[in-house]
């Protein structure tokens, strides 16, 4: 029962806030990552030679002064691949090293093993290339000119679009592109293989699907896939950039250990990583609308263009999300969305956090922030219009029913304690009184859908081992890298078996322990591995109290795990104890545990179905202050209302809420990626790539949980916190935009595009005062 601003009654139960557990480790600088393992005798180290040139027909490579350097062991090139040359995750599309054609600047083309990471550094700068140039397809623009597709365009089309726009009492054009944005994770791409005495190779690498790099690197060398072994124990960042892009360098190093015998890493520098690995999309969204005099859209046609690089990686799924977060928390009852996959001699771009539905988000926004300012009306009134209903109203433009609308009274909650409507005053005053320094407000909603959209991946399993001391070992298919979910997993094993936390150790990913794992991406390993090792930690609870049960002379029912004991009736015994007398019972003391995401399906043909398990929603007001005369900007003020569900963790969710939305303020404001007129790519290190620091975080900032559980199934009723809050960023773009027409008295909309750089909003200023001088 809700009160009548739609809050549950009740407050939602949150689990404790525990520290990460690796948290003394990470500050003490103690924490193991993968190249910090110590290295077996012997080790050779790798560097990659890359393509110079964007596009050409490889003739040949002169490699003598390179095998000639000192300290070289072994070059390679693609004849020299035992296996498969590829690591295409979906389409077979992507090789190791270029064979016969290189399709952008920075392609590996060949790779070197030396005694010395300087040393096969060094040497792979003394290639001689011999490239015919081919033309080469750099931009959206270009591709789209040239039809030029890694894959073929989808549309996904509800109603009569164009009977709706042709009928609408107000249209509008417009166009707006959205950049790419690096990965930038701490640790960059690492792999140390080790070859078996068997043949068969060990992996110790930095990555998010330790399941696909063991069946790319048993591609690679020709091997079954239970002739290699992957492991992880933690990353230092991921943000979806090593979902796939490890295989190629773990094949890399795999390939060079089998040859030479000797364990091989290879880590790439931060230069050679920006430039070899690829990016978020690059998006240009295009719009036509219709809307009545509210700015309530009666019509859209909206196409998405993308840039995805040489080959498919993940732009399908990657695009297919985009077209699903198109409608973001609105109902869009004619539309037709068109998106095109475009094929550019640029590295190819890949998951990153959000995973196409932050492109999706950006375009959704820009319309409706336009139809206001075109109405002369606060956008917060015409976003508010446009939401879906609970009980009508909304069926997403994919045919699945949203049942868990709680946007309007989140959005709702959020003006009234963020006191929006009053600053959105404030601001004008400020605005009418300051020339130079404007500010801008602007309150954003956020819908995302949790689940892979690759059904498949919607499954996960864990190992969990008693031993005779009353302590747990536990090992799951996901994968840590500093957000929190080994920790998050830990508790949930600590709850079902009523252990201090310190019981519980959790083991690095290990291909040999979970087989099959899904990637930890989408937003989805708590759901699915928290589902996998309570299942686990259930049966082996049941199997313990069936135990104690005969034991004692009770029901199983009756026995209870609480605070390290185990309570039958009138009995109470340590939980080692009782583990001790299970393993001189012989009472298997292992169990294995699994989870499938139920209810969900959809036809990847025509992108319609149900392709989420559930929503997961949040809202954000930013205020920020632009100089007009330079266009420097910075971010004042930030409240955020998110919809965690009943937290696993509330201190790393908040973190979780934090570091997501400052990524998306990098995103939105600050990171740009600039490529010359050859294909090579200028900003590849932190002297020209602009990433946000501690003194980008806003002076002020509150942050508040909604306070509702999941109503779906899922793990203690949590939601999933990885991706949603990064799109809670788009209100501090907005709030930019709101300051850039703030310069001509809101008379125009402005024309800004992100990143929202200084030299960006400056143009956009100076744009909208001559627009409305005309």
């Amino acid at each position: 029962m809700n009160d009548p601003r739609g809050l549950p009654a009740a407050p939602v139960e949150h689990a404790p806030a525990l520290p990460h557990e690796s948290a003394e480790l990470h500050v003490a600088g103690r924490a193991a990552y993968t190249d910090d393992v110590a290295e077996p005798l012997g080790t050779l180290h790798a560097a990659l030679g890359l393509s110079p040139v964007a596009h050409g027909r490889l003739r040949g490579v002169d490699l003598a002064a390179v095998r000639a350097a000192p300290g070289v062991v072994d070059v390679i090139v693609a004849a020299d691949v035992p296996g498969a040359n590829d690591v295409g995750p979906i389409q077979r599309d992507d090789p190791i090293l270029a064979d016969g054609v290189v399709h952008f600047a920075g392609q590996p083309v060949f790779a070197v093993a030396a005694t010395g990471v300087t040393s096969a550094r060094r040497a792979a700068r003394l290639a001689g290339y011999a490239i015919d140039p081919l033309p080469a397809i750099l931009t959206i623009d270009e591709a789209l000119a040239a039809a030029s597709y890694v894959l073929p365009p989808v549309h996904v089309v509800r109603g009569d679009p164009a009977r709706a726009l042709a009928a609408a009492p107000h249209r509008l054009t417009g166009e707006v592109r959205s950049g790419g944005q690096d990965h930038f994770y701490l640790e960059g791409q690492v792999a140390l293989a080790i070859p078996a005495d068997d043949g068969g190779m060990h992996v110790l690498c930095s990555t998010q699907h330790p399941g696909e790099v063991q069946q790319m690197v048993a591609r690679a060398l020709g091997l079954a896939a239970h002739a290699v072994v992957v492991e992880c124990r933690r990353m230092g960042g991921g943000f979806g950039g090593k979902e796939t892009q490890m295989s190629l360098f773990a094949c890399v190093a795999a390939i060079l250990a089998r040859r030479t015998a000797r364990a091989v890493k290879l880590r790439l520098d931060r230069d050679d990583d920006m430039i070899a690995t690829g990016k978020r999309h690059a998006f240009l969204h295009r719009y036509e609308v219709g809307f009545d005099d509210e700015g309530r859209v009666l019509g859209l046609d909206l196409t998405l263009a993308s840039r995805c690089g040489f080959s498919a990686d993940l732009s399908g799924p990657v695009n297919d999300r985009a077209v699903f977060h198109a409608d973001n928390a609105y109902w869009l009852p004619d539309v037709a969305i068109h998106s095109f996959r475009c094929k550019t001699n640029t590295v190819s771009d890949t998951a990153f956090r959000g995973f196409g539905g932050p492109q999706g988000m950006f375009a959704i926004e820009a319309v409706l922030d336009d139809v206001a300012r075109a109405l002369g009306r606060d956008p917060l009134d015409v976003r508010t219009v446009n939401f879906y209903g609970t009980h009508e109203r909304n069926v997403t433009p994919f045919g699945m029913t949203v049942e868990d609308n709680i946007a309007p009274a989140l959005v709702a909650e959020l003006a009234r304690t963020s006191r929006y409507r009053e600053r959105r005053e404030a601001v004008r005053a400020w605005n009418r009184s300051s020339p130079v320094v404007k500010r801008g407000i602007a309150l954003t909603p956020v819908k995302f859908g949790i689940s892979f959209t690759a059904t498949h991946y919607n499954q996960a399993g864990a190992l969990l081992h008693v031993y005779s001391d009353g302590t747990v070992s536990l090992n799951h298919g996901g994968t840590e890298m500093g957000q929190g979910l080994f920790t998050k997993v830990r508790q949930v094993v600590a709850r079902e078996l009523g252990l201090p936390v310190e019981r519980i150790r959790v083991s690095a990913s290990d291909t040999s322990k979970v087989p099959n794992a899904s990637p930890t991406a989408a937003s989805s390993g708590s759901d699915l591995n928290g589902m996998a090792a309570q299942d686990a930690a259930r049966k082996l609870r049941a199997r313990i109290a069936a135990f104690v049960a005969r034991k004692l002379d009770c029901a199983p029912q009756d026995v209870a795990f609480r605070d390290g004991f185990v309570h039958a009736g009138a009995d109470t015994l340590p939980f080692a104890e009782v583990a001790r007398s299970a393993y001189f019972a012989r009472v298997p003391l292992s169990a294995t545990g699994f989870y499938a995401t139920p209810r969900i399906h959809y036809d990847r043909r025509t992108l319609t179905g149900r392709p989420f398990f559930y929503y997961a929603y949040g809202a954000a007001v930013s205020e920020v202050a632009i100089d007009t005369l330079t266009g420097e900007h910075r971010l004042l003020e930030v409240d955020i209302l998110h919809d965690v569900g009943a937290s696993l963790n509330p201190a790393i969710d908040r973190g979780q809420v934090e570091g997501g939305f400052l990524q998306g303020w990098g995103w939105l404001a600050m990171e740009e990626l600039c490529w010359n007129d050859k294909g090579e790519l200028a900003t590849h290190a932190p002297s020209t790539y602009k990433i946000p620091t501690s003194r980008d975080w806003p002076a002020r900032v509150r942050i508040a949980f909604w306070p509702e559980p999941n109503r779906e199934q899922t793990i203690h009723r949590s939601k999933a916190v990885g991706e949603p809050p990064f799109m809670l960023a788009l209100s501090a773009f907005h709030a930019l935009r709101d300051a850039v027409a703030s310069a001509a008295d809101y008379a125009v909309a402005p024309r800004l595009d992100a990143p929202a750089t200084d030299e960006r909003i400056l143009a956009a200023v100076e744009e909208v005062a001559a627009r409305a001088a005309r």
